[in-house]
């Protein structure tokens, strides 16, 4: 499975201010979107989320996301190797994901930019 980067998630409370922040931290423009009532930003190597707190209860159980060449072969790999996928692969506003728990009970996301 080829790892193509990483993107750390971090939860706020206050998505604008956070934003602001984070552009000017890495010089980057946030590319935005929604899903499932969460508002999401991503800035560079960082993935800011904020909504409701059902949801960012979930989504700070996350570690990190982590890029991959093709979610296919990630699946495979993951479960060839004791890893639980819990959700996904799924279609996202840029690609695949899915959720993945780690023998050792770390969750993490992993995302392809591949069309459904």
């Amino acid at each position: 499975m080829e790892i193509l980067g990483t993107t750390l998630r971090i939860c706020v409370d206050d998505l604008e201010t956070s934003v602001t922040f984070y552009e000017h931290l890495t010089g980057s423009r946030a590319l935005r979107f929604e899903r499932d009532g969460v508002s999401v930003a991503a800035v560079g190597c960082f993935l800011l989320m904020s909504g409701p707190p059902a949801e960012i209860d979930i989504l700070r159980k996350v570690t990190a996301t982590i890029a991959v060449k093709d979610l296919d072969e990630a699946v495979i790999r993951l479960t060839g190797v004791g890893a639980k996928v819990l959700v996904g692969p799924v279609p996202t506003p840029v690609g695949r994901n899915l959720i993945a728990a780690h023998p050792d009970g770390s969750v993490f996301e992993y995302v392809d930019r591949r069309a459904v």
